[in-house]
Order: structure tokens, then sequence, then C-alpha cells
């Protein structure tokens, strides 16, 4: 890939997940400022993951046909339009209809950049440019709650939805001077032939750990807010963004992937030992300090982002064909996890508190965990 080629990947990567993430801190305030229940207000997340379990699917069909590029350069526009639209919305059900229509638009471009990464990097450097595009989706979801909740605190909620949009707007620039590529289509993609790549081994136990993997982050990340807000309802929401902080850490481990992996000679034991510091941080978020779940941040993340740095790489070092629908399912299975992690556990935080909570979060890493064990690691 060329430096355009990467520099257009990083920066589109981080504002798209910076549009995804950036309301989540602004969460309490949303709930004041519509005159909502807390679970009303999960759904400004809730909405916009919803069709990323299922939108990637299609887009990887349509990937099969047309560019990369082409892909995006809808998908980006239509984008870009919706998230300046939000600054001007009074109505909470609009919101939620903009959000809902901004979830159809944000795989587009992550399921296209996936595919374009797979296939403008040789198959040797997969990993590697891979980590890269992790370490930019990390860096904008940390930036987009962070700068959120920062420009939230200072001119208001609505301005950092402005400034998002046309920062967006400068991705749909860069769009015309990256190179393009089209994937060789080898056979007819088919609906069952993307059920045959579900079934493929071992495509089915990572999608299963990734699954579970974001389900439980989904779920600590959408609802850590109201947990900062019970333990202190002083707290403003730059301090309830900069609790994100331990996403650097997934900056890092993504960047060091490929160090992890010849350090612990496979992607399967890397893969474990992530889960394994991922299970071991739940706990921590018991306790009720501030300052703690800060910590704790920095270690469940580190597990989180071990896990799926090297997952999305091994998967795309596996996929020989059909990668446009390999990278959709993946999509698809960790914004499922997502979905369902964004309101399913509010539920039991609810009813029964958040140890109860906690002890969901733990038996799906466990999931994981069982999940990742089957994979037989294959070697070339």
């Amino acid at each position: 890939m060329s430096f355009k080629d990467i520099f257009f990947v990083v920066y589109t990567a981080v504002l798209t997940f910076s549009v995804l993430y950036s309301p989540q801190p602004l969460l309490p305030v949303l709930m004041k400022e519509f005159g909502v229940d807390k679970s009303s207000a999960a759904l400004i997340t809730t909405v916009t993951m919803l069709p990323l379990s299922l939108s990637p699917i299609i887009y990887g069909f349509v990937l099969e046909k047309f560019t990369a590029k082409r892909v995006m350069s809808f998908a980006i526009s239509i984008l870009v339009v919706l998230e300046i639209s939000i600054y001007f919305i009074n109505d909470f059900y609009l919101l939620i209809f903009v959000r809902l229509l901004q979830g159809f638009s944000i795989p587009g471009v992550l399921t296209s950049l996936m595919t374009f990464v797979s296939m403008a990097s040789e198959k040797s450097l997969i990993q590697r440019v891979m980590s890269y595009y992790i370490a930019a989706t990390i860096l904008g979801g940390f930036l987009g709650r962070f700068i959120s909740g920062l420009i939230s605190k200072l001119f208001g909620w609505r301005y950092g939805f402005l400034i998002l949009g046309f920062s967006l707007a400068i991705s749909f620039i860069l769009l015309f001077f990256i190179s393009d590529y089209k994937i060789q289509v080898k056979e007819r993609i088919t609906l069952k032939n993307a059920m045959n790549v579900i079934k493929t081994h071992p495509f089915l136990n990572i999608y299963i750990t990734i699954f579970c993997t974001f389900f439980v982050f989904a779920a600590m990340l959408n609802f850590i807010p109201f947990r900062l807000k019970e333990i202190s309802d002083n707290v403003s929401e730059f301090i309830i963004g900069l609790s994100y902080s331990g996403y650097v850490m997934g900056i890092i481990v993504s960047l060091f992937s490929m160090w992890l992996i010849k350090f612990f000679k496979t992607e399967k034991k890397v893969i474990l030992y992530g889960l394994m510091i991922y299970l071991m941080s739940i706990p921590l978020f018991s306790v009720k300090s501030i300052f703690f779940i800060f910590f704790a941040m920095f270690v469940f993340c580190t597990g989180m982002f071990t896990t799926h740095s090297i997952a999305s790489g091994f998967l795309n070092k596996l996929a020989i064909t059909n990668k446009g629908i390999v990278n959709g399912l993946y999509v698809s299975f960790y914004y499922t996890g997502g979905v369902l992690g964004t309101f399913l556990p509010g539920y039991l935080y609810k009813s029964f508190g958040w140890n109860a909570f906690l002890i969901l979060l733990s038996a799906l890493i466990l999931v994981g965990v069982g999940s990742a064990i089957q994979i037989r690691q294959l070697h070339p």
C-alpha cells in the first residue's frame, strides 16, 4: 500500500469510529436534554449498531460486484449528511432514526476499508497492515468519546456532531486520491457460499469468540457512564469521556501484534492470553472508586484489543477467496455481539445491580475462551 492509501485508511477509520461512539459519554446529558430514561438513552448507541450486525454481509456481496472505493464514496457521503443533521435535531425519536440510518452507512465504510486493506496488501504483510487499521479504529473510538465529552463541556453537545461531520467530509475528498481495487471473483458468491464460510474451520470459532468479546466490550462501555454517575453525581461528561483513556492500550497492543505472535508462536495463544486478561479485568470494576475504574479500563482494553487485533488479522491471513464475505461476516458477528451487549445486560443491571451485570460479562468471556480453545492453529 502507498502512503496516501494508508493515510486515507487511518483517517477514515478514526472518523468513522468517532461517529459511531461519540454519543456514549453524552448519554446522561442526552437523557436529561430529551427527558428520557436510562434505557431509552442507551438506544442512541444500540440502534446504530443494529444494522451493523447484518449490513456488512450485504456489503460483502456488494463488494464482489463494485470496487471498495466506489462503495466508500456512497457510504461516506451519506454519513456526512446524517452527522451534520444531528446538530439541528430537537426530537428524540428523530435522533434515534438518524442514528439508525448511520448504522446502515457505517458498515459500508468499515467493510470496504477492511476489504481495501486486504486487497491492497501482500499476504505476508496483511497481519501488520491490519494491525495498523485496528489501531486506527481504536484511536477513533477513544477520540470520538473523549473529544465529544470535551466539546460538550466547553460548547454544548451539538457541536461535537457538527465538527465530526465536517471532518468526515475531508475523507470523501481524499477518496479521489487513493488507489482502486476490485475483488477478483473466482467463483459465484451466493448465500450458500456465505454459509459455507461460516462453517469453515477455524472461521466459526473466530466469529463466536469475537461475538462474545464485543458483547462484553459494548456492554461495559455503554453502561459505565451510568455507573460513574452512581458513584458520584458530580461526574461531568468530560470526566466520563476521559474514563475511556484505557483505549490507548488497544493502540499499543495493535501496533505490537506481530511481536506478540512471534513471542507466543501462534495467533491462537495470543488470543487466549488476551481473553484471560479480559476476564481478570472484570472484577476490578466492582470497586466503588472512579479512580480505580480508570485503572480497570486500561486492563480491560488490553485484553479486548489483544483478542480483536490478532483475530482480525488471522482471519484475513486464512481467507484466500471471498474476502468481502469473510470480512463482512466478521464485522457482522462483531456488531451482533455489540448490539446485544448495549441493551440486554442493562436489564440485569437495572434489576439486580452492578455486580450481577459483571457476572454476566464474565460468563460471556468464558464462552469466548471455550470457542477459542477449539481453534486448530493452521501452519503455512
